[in-house]
């Protein structure tokens, strides 16, 4: 009786059934708030500074490796961004914590996040030895959270029925895919494998209702 009262309150409170079950995502959304909130209001010679200190680049990742990876995830190097990461957090991160649970979930954002920015940034130092890329690439800002976007994006095609599947999955694809091809960037490369780590993460999905059986909880719930 009491799990058919909890599923039913759960049912008439949907905003509070979305916080209580996507935690880390809204506790990272307010971290980048805060941190967005300082550099929108830190003078221009310390928000490079901040930028700098907390990228992920050459620089940073030779001297505090660990540090660098970790606080490079919470910083947008322009705050007028972050209502598009609002966004873009609840569809993608939202949609795949709730469906795999927190841990599955920042299992594959944090190994997305690390290996793309190492993939990413021992590309920039291959450039930069054989003279393809200026030295000062190396002090480059590179921050944000993007990467862990792109591996949520390639785990959240294992979560859509088909033919959704394969129609999203081409979407992505050449989403990340075309930039990447035609010219890209070092954040390019990251991006493209990050969303492929998140394809890989495939092995966490198992076990896991692609759907959340909602109409037999609203069976069970009519039933008492």
């Amino acid at each position: 009786m009491t799990t058919l009262l909890h599923r039913g309150t759960e049912r008439s409170r949907p905003v509070r059934s979305w916080l209580r079950s996507t935690p880390g995502t809204h506790i990272w959304l307010l971290i980048i708030a805060i941190t967005s909130l300082v550099i929108q209001l830190s003078t221009q010679g310390l928000e490079r500074f901040l930028l700098h200190r907390n990228s992920s680049n050459i620089h940073e990742l030779t001297r505090h490796p660990v540090q660098s990876l970790f606080t490079s995830a919470f910083w947008i190097e322009n705050p007028s961004s972050l209502l598009l990461y609002l966004v873009l957090f609840e569809v993608v991160h939202g949609t795949v914590e709730r469906w795999l649970g927190t841990l599955r979930w920042l299992c594959t954002v944090v190994v997305g996040h690390v290996v793309a920015t190492l993939i990413s940034q021992e590309y920039v130092l291959w450039s930069i030895q054989n003279q393809h890329l200026p030295k000062r690439l190396a002090h480059v800002v590179d921050i944000g959270v993007s990467y862990g976007l792109a591996a949520s994006a390639g785990i959240l095609v294992y979560r859509l029925p088909y033919p959704w599947r394969w129609l999203y999955l081409v979407g992505v694809v050449a989403f990340f895919g075309i930039p990447l091809t035609t010219g890209g960037t070092f954040t390019d490369l990251g991006h493209a494998t990050a969303l492929l780590i998140g394809f890989a993460c495939y092995p966490l999905t198992r076990g896991v209702p692609t759907r959340k059986p909602v109409a037999a909880n609203d069976r069970a719930g009519h039933s008492g």
